[in-house]
């Protein structure tokens, strides 16, 4: 999971726990306690973000509305909708940011679907996974070309 940390409501608890039934790894990024004191605890963070955003086999991002641009994760949504890996988007309606990563994703990934809710996100990350399995397993996908 990539997307918004900062300032915007917990997601990512909702996220993990609509894939709690799938054969997956959920990454998330999000720390229960951050440990603002600890000077070397932001670099770890990045390296961590960064990391695992290259070793996933699907990405998924949310920009919640928030009072916060996301700047960090625009740069990640940048630099992943650049490779090749899998990604599944969503912006909030009153996400400050969202015609900007709408525009920029049809110029770098033509055809990838902006989603305008959380729930709509979940679901194709969830069509994804299920349409990758039955790939893996050797059967015909089920439902369309995937996400």
């Amino acid at each position: 999971m990539a997307g918004g940390i900062g300032l915007c409501e917990d997601w990512q608890q909702q996220a993990a726990a609509a894939f709690a039934d799938l054969e997956v790894a959920v990454l998330n990024p999000r720390r229960a306690v951050f440990p603002a004191d600890d000077p070397g605890a932001e670099a770890k963070q990045v390296v961590w973000e960064h990391t695992h955003l290259h070793r996933a086999a699907l990405v998924m991002f949310w920009f919640p509305a928030s009072p916060s641009h996301q700047p960090i994760a625009l740069y990640e949504l940048g630099m992943m909708a650049a490779g090749s890996t899998p990604l599944v988007v969503g912006a909030d309606p009153q996400y400050v940011r969202r015609n900007n990563v709408a525009v920029q994703l049809r110029l770098a990934r033509p055809g990838l679907e902006v989603h305008e809710t959380l729930a709509d996100a979940l679901r194709a990350v969830r069509t994804f996974v299920e349409v990758s399995s039955e790939y893996s397993a050797g059967r015909a996908p089920s439902c369309g070309s995937g996400a």
